[in-house]
């Protein structure tokens, strides 16, 4: 499985972090940037670049994003098919967004988490496997549908 990361410049400093803990543990990662620190950058431009990639492979790879508040990534990480995105409150909270909702981007908010949480939660969302209840999956199966419709939501 790839991991792939992008941050802004308000997550770029947690993103390093994350990136060095990852490989250290021996994961495949691809860093999409940003791959120096820039004031001002935006935030849309890192999250479309992990979208992408996880949409194209959204079972056999992973994403990690990371801004500001988490949101800005977390939005638009969501608007890419098969793209399941969450924002954490807690490592609890990503088990539950992993193990229900089979979740394969994590989305984390710098200014409200430090590294040591920000690893407690990334743990978790790498260990969790989903549960596969029909319940589970019917409920994924009704967002694939949303995702289809496109322009022609009524």
């Amino acid at each position: 499985m790839i991991i792939y990361i992008g941050a802004d410049h308000r997550g770029f400093k947690l993103k390093e972090y994350l990136k060095r803990f990852l490989t250290d543990k021996a994961y495949t990662v691809a860093d999409v940037g940003a791959t120096q620190y820039t004031e001002g950058d935006d935030y849309p431009d890192y999250a479309k670049e992990v979208g992408k990639k996880v949409s194209n492979d959204p079972q056999g790879s992973r994403g990690i994003l990371i801004c500001g508040s988490g949101f800005g990534v977390d939005i638009a990480a969501n608007k890419f098919p098969g793209v399941r995105s969450a924002l954490p409150m807690s490592p609890d909270h990503v088990y539950q967004a992993r193990h229900d909702d089979d979740v394969n981007v994590l989305s984390l908010a710098a200014d409200f988490i430090d590294e040591a949480e920000a690893v407690k939660m990334l743990q978790v969302f790498l260990s969790t496997p989903f549960a596969s209840e029909s319940r589970y999956t019917r409920r994924l199966t009704k967002i694939s549908a949303i995702e289809s419709l496109g322009d022609r939501i009524e």
